[in-house]
């Protein structure tokens, strides 16, 4: 009977190991993620700069464009040499450096402008304007909707993937048929696939965090996760220029 009256040791909270080590994570991955997405939009700044110095300077575009706007020895260059560094960073990424990396990217940024510097001769400026707009926002809730949700993309990757094969073979053919319908039917393909890579990218460099994080290749991974998406919004915005932009 004493024992049941003596008063009970208060109970010590024991500290919760879990929440530290969340939040941890939480601030980890969005730095990893915003450090990411700084880079994909310095590239597209790049982009768009370098585009509107060679489209605004006759003597600097007659480096790369004739007359009649065929590309010169220096032109294909420009047009050629981004696939050089797009296969460089994909197939060397694990031997080159980080500073190495980053220059191989902002170098394909800035002939990606020179390459795309046509688009702002050939539509006014007024439908690229709005046709980029669309495309950022476009680009923005799918990229976050990749990024919240708890469904798992990765059973779309080989479908997007095979779509994008598609693709290019469709662009190829339609090439020499020259065809109208079938040029509109490649644009909105296009929008589609780009829009689903968008948000299945977007998971997929969210989840390459876990392997990378305290490793010497998360900067690189950073590199390669900004390239991918800068390769989405830019395929994404070309494909819904065919359908917004007003040709002068």
């Amino acid at each position: 009977m004493a024992e049941s009256l003596k008063p009970s040791a208060p109970r010590v909270p024991q500290p919760d190991t879990a929440a530290p080590a969340i939040a941890a994570y939480d601030a980890g991955l969005r730095s990893y993620m915003l450090g990411v997405y700084n880079y994909m939009a310095s590239g597209v700044l790049l982009t768009g700069l370098i585009a509107l110095f060679v489209a605004s300077s006759a003597p600097v575009r007659a480096l790369f464009f004739a007359t009649n706007g065929a590309p010169t020895l220096l032109g294909w260059v420009a047009v050629f040499a981004p696939l050089v560094f797009v296969f460089a960073l994909s197939f060397g990424i694990s031997r080159l450096s980080e500073n190495a990396a980053k220059t191989l990217f902002w170098a394909y940024a800035a002939l990606m402008g020179v390459s795309l510097s046509t688009i702002l001769l050939a539509y006014t400026g007024v439908s690229i304007a709005r046709t980029f707009f669309v495309a950022a926002a476009a680009f923005g809730g799918l990229s976050l909707w990749g990024y919240t949700t708890k469904r798992d993309l990765s059973p779309f990757g080989t479908f997007l993937i095979m779509g994008l094969i598609g693709l290019l073979i469709a662009m190829i053919v339609n090439m020499f048929l020259k065809s109208s319908t079938m040029d509109l039917i490649v644009s909105a393909v296009g929008v589609l696939l780009f829009a689903g890579l968008t948000a299945y990218d977007t998971q997929r460099i969210k989840s390459i965090y876990f392997s990378v994080e305290g490793s010497e290749f998360r900067g690189k991974s950073m590199v390669m996760g900004a390239l991918t998406l800068y390769l989405d919004f830019i395929n994404l915005f070309l494909f819904l220029l065919r359908f917004m932009g007003n040709r002068r």
